[in-house]
């Protein structure tokens, strides 16, 4: 699986507290639609949809990693797992943290 995205080299990331991203350590990197692509193994992602069915999270068929997704808060863009990024091409991190575990009351503080 390959992907690129647009970004600046020191990115703005979001750890959520919520069960799934705290148990997997998705760390959060937001873009744009048109700042992310799919570059090879497209055929290998399976999808799954939970609870609203809004999110599209997309797993690797072969090691199960969910590298990325489309995400129920930016339904036009990509949540990237910023530890699938190749760290040669990150200058930093700047983490924030969102209280996912009470998604409903706090979504409108990263939209």
């Amino acid at each position: 699986m390959r992907f690129e995205v647009d970004a600046p080299a020191v990115l703005a990331l979001t750890s959520c507290t919520c069960s799934m991203c705290s148990k997997t350590g998705f760390i959060h990197l937001i873009v744009k639609a048109e700042d992310f692509r799919i570059t090879a193994g497209k055929e290998a992602l399976t999808e799954y949809r939970f609870n609203t069915g809004a999110a599209k999270h997309l797993f690797c068929k072969l090691c199960g990693v969910k590298p990325f997704y489309v995400p129920r808060s930016h339904p036009d863009g990509w949540s990237v797992n910023a530890t699938c990024i190749d760290p040669k091409t990150v200058k930093g991190r700047e983490i924030s943290t969102f209280d996912g575990a009470n998604w409903e009351a706090n979504i409108d503080s990263i939209r």
